[in-house]
C-alpha cells in the first residue's frame, strides 16, 4: 500500500506541474497582449502572434496534464487493490517508457530546438522570423525546465516501484 502513496505523491506533483504550465501559458498570453497594446518596435509587434500561440499551447498542455494526472490520482488505489503485482508491473513499464522519452526528447531534442531558434534570432534579419524563433525558444525552454523536473520525479517513483516489485516477488 506504500506504493499507492508514492504513486499519489507523484501524481500530485504532476498536477502542481500542470498548474505551472498553465501559469507560463497565461503569462505568455499576457505578454502577447502587452506587446500588441504597447509595442512600438517592429520586433515587438511581430512577437504578438508567436507568443500568443506559444502561450496557448502551454495553457492547453497544462490543462491536459491536469486532467490526465487527476484521473490517475483517482485510479491508483482501486487499480492496486485489484491486482498489486499487475499494478506495479504496469507502472514500471509506463515509467520506463516515459523516462526514456524524457531523456531523448526533453533533454536532447528540445535543447537542440532552442539552440537552432536562438541562432536564427542572431543571424536572420526578418522581424517576423526572429519573433517566431524567440517564441519557439521560449516555449521549448519551459518544456525543458518542467520536463527535467518531471524526469527526476519519475525516476524517483520508478525506483520505488522496482523496490516494491522485489518485495511482492519475495512474498
Amino acid at each position: 500500500m506504500e506504493i499507492v502513496n508514492a504513486a499519489n505523491q507523484w501524481a500530485k506533483a504532476e498536477v502542481v506541474s500542470s498548474y505551472i504550465f498553465m501559469l507560463f501559458g497565461i503569462s505568455y498570453l499576457l505578454a502577447s497582449y502587452a506587446f500588441g497594446k504597447w509595442g512600438n518596435t517592429e520586433l515587438t509587434k511581430a512577437l504578438v502572434i508567436p507568443i500568443l500561440v506559444a502561450g496557448g499551447l502551454l495553457l492547453m498542455a497544462g490543462i491536459g496534464f491536469y486532467f490526465s494526472n487527476n484521473t490517475k490520482l483517482k485510479n491508483f488505489e482501486s487499480d492496486y487493490q485489484k491486482n498489486p503485482t499487475e499494478f506495479v508491473k504496469s507502472e514500471i513499464g509506463r515509467t520506463e517508457q516515459t523516462i526514456k522519452t524524457y531523456k531523448n526528447v526533453a533533454l536532447k531534442v528540445f535543447p537542440l530546438f532552442i539552440g537552432i531558434a536562438l541562432l536564427c534570432v542572431v543571424f536572420l534579419l526578418n522581424s517576423l522570423v526572429k519573433a517566431i524563433c524567440i517564441a519557439v525558444a521560449a516555449f521549448f525552454f519551459v518544456l525543458v525546465l518542467l520536463d527535467s523536473q518531471a524526469l527526476k520525479r519519475m525516476e524517483h517513483y520508478h525506483d520505488k516501484l522496482v523496490l516494491t516489485e522485489k518485495v511482492l516477488r519475495d512474498q
